[in-house]
């Protein structure tokens, strides 16, 4: 008896540890309901465009087998994308797109649990849902369900998708990409007991991520069959070796199945041992070293850690880019297929100019993420009440704000020109003119930071939208050209207007066009937020 009562007891103090989960994540869903979904639809989108776009650049068993030999002779190439296990759609999908929906997967994970996990905690919202009916670990478990929820849908629309190229390799690449989102979900919700700031939480899981990515380029650059010992210490390379639509290994599903399980342990293991808002790595106290001049020099002092670790991100694609050019010329051959796709992205003027110029804009619409997210940090400063402090000196609203879309604006500037440099470095020609290119993508990035300017300004309760409007450019950018789709789609984003450099001509009217919306756009949101009322 007395046996039976201990585990009773124990059974019931576990299930008060839950206690609220259901309702939490409820609440999660529905704050989630803008978010993910954009997540999720892109990621899938470009996933279930390559079965088609894949059938026209490599159609027939000679253009597939050339592409395998070219595979096994370019490292650069391997590193990029891995090698390639099979001559099947299925098999070339997995190849194509395979790492790059596992890294959209982790970085939606990551950004989900550490919304509901640390950002509630850091903007005083966790405390007053404490105060009620909920368990010390509802707030963490809610959190991973969501992002279980996510990615558990993700990996539905995957194998529905792909389920005409073989339902078995589908589900073997759908769980492997579902997988991978949940290792880093809840290595975010380690990430998030650690530490006491949520953009310190998401910078150090990302950078995990990043690790995670060079630990698979390097491994695969060496080996053609994905067999380094580099590329099994990554998650994404344990997404390379399960191999769907090439023999599938199932056995390889435990490894994340593993990590996932130890790692949330270890999440649960730290949420019981912490205070609420408190963590095992705190934040140095004050005073700051250094001296902050006034909000520029606050805006600066809040971001330039996402601005370095940017600029070295932007720098070494640069790098690793340029490097492969070349190789990338020999890979399209006389594709006739594949030298369409990569003229459409980056013009006309010879092979080698056009995917430079593609690439260069695969950067630049990589560069309207980061504005995005440096503008939102003005969202987050005014809804976390960090704001109201900061203007109740003699600091007025626009003064504030233009702090922090200094640090965007010319943050993104910054990584462009970085960008440039890298590409300058890896290829070793034209480094002006790859300079130049570089730089003109500025003008759509900025476009697109004008618009989150202008959501925040006008209607801050929607400022998260801006996200959507990245993601939309996003997919028009980069898959919108492989599947052909009309001109008038394409001009919708406002990278659709700049010239094609290097090698096109330079069109000045475009630039001067969009630097003028973009002008407006961010003019338009400052007079908003100058007249409505802080959000709280």
């Amino acid at each position: 008896m007395t046996t039976l009562a201990v585990r009773s007891g124990g059974t019931r103090a576990r299930t008060r540890q839950l206690a609220g989960t259901g309702t939490l994540l409820r609440f999660a869903l529905r704050r989630d309901r803008l978010m993910v979904p954009v997540w999720i639809a892109v990621n899938a989108l470009m996933v279930l465009s390559m079965p088609g776009t894949l059938e026209g650049l490599y159609g027939t068993p000679a253009e597939r087998a050339g592409l395998i030999r070219q595979m096994e002779t370019n490292s650069s190439l391997r590193a990029m994308v891995g090698p390639v296990f099979g001559d099947s759609l299925g098999a070339l999908t997995a190849w194509r797109a395979g790492v790059y929906a596992a890294v959209l997967a982790a970085v939606m994970s990551l950004l989900v649990v550490v919304r509901h996990t640390r950002d509630e905690e850091e903007s005083g919202r966790q405390e007053l849902v404490a105060s009620g009916a909920v368990g010390r670990r509802a707030s963490l478990t809610a959190a991973l369900l969501a992002a279980a929820v996510a990615n558990g849908a993700l990996a539905l629309l995957l194998t529905a998708g792909l389920a005409g190229q073989g339902v078995t390799g589908a589900l073997a690449l759908a769980l492997g990409i579902a997988g991978v989102g949940m290792v880093f979900a809840t290595m975010a919700a380690i990430a998030a007991q650690l530490t006491e700031s949520a953009r310190l939480a998401r910078g150090l899981t990302a950078a995990v991520l990043g690790a995670a990515f060079v630990l698979r380029a390097a491994g695969d650059s060496a080996t053609v069959d994905g067999s380094s010992p580099l590329t099994w210490l990554s998650p994404l390379g344990w997404l390379e070796n399960l191999r769907p639509y090439a023999g599938e290994r199932w056995w390889v599903l435990a490894l994340p199945g593993a990590a996932l399980a130890l790692q949330a342990a270890v999440a649960y293991v730290l949420a019981g041992r912490r205070d609420l808002g408190m963590s095992f790595l705190p934040t140095r106290p004050g005073p700051a070293a250094g001296r902050l001049a006034g909000a520029g020099a606050l805006a600066w002092r809040l971001q330039r850690g996402a601005v370095l670790g940017w600029s070295v991100g932007f720098l070494l694609a640069g790098i690793v880019y340029g490097g492969m050019t070349e190789g990338a010329a020999d890979l399209v051959g006389d594709n006739d297929n594949a030298r369409r796709v990569i003229e459409r992205m980056g013009g006309r003027s010879g092979l080698t100019d056009a995917f430079l110029a593609s690439m260069i804009g695969v950067l630049g619409l990589v560069a309207a993420l980061y504005i995005v997210a440096s503008v939102l940090r003005l969202h987050g400063e005014e809804t976390s009440g960090r704001a109201e402090p900061v203007l109740a000196n003699a600091v007025g609203r626009l003064r504030w704000a233009a702090g922090h879309l200094a640090v965007a604006f010319g943050g993104a500037a910054l990584i462009m020109l970085l960008a440039g440099v890298g590409f300058a470095l890896g290829y070793g020609k034209e480094t002006g003119p790859v300079l130049a290119a570089c730089l003109v993508q500025l003008p759509a990035v900025w476009v697109v930071g004008g618009v989150a300017v202008l959501l925040h300004g006008l209607l801050p309760r929607a400022a998260t939208a801006a996200w959507a409007v990245a993601g939309a450019v996003l997919l028009i950018g980069w898959v919108g050209p492989a599947l052909d789709v009309p001109q008038a789609v394409l001009d919708v984003s406002p990278f659709g207007h700049l010239p094609k450099l290097p090698g096109g001509e330079m069109a000045w009217g475009p630039v001067i066009v969009l630097t003028a919306l973009a002008v407006v756009l961010v003019a338009a949101g400052l007079a908003g937020l100058r007249r409505r009322d802080l959000s709280v």
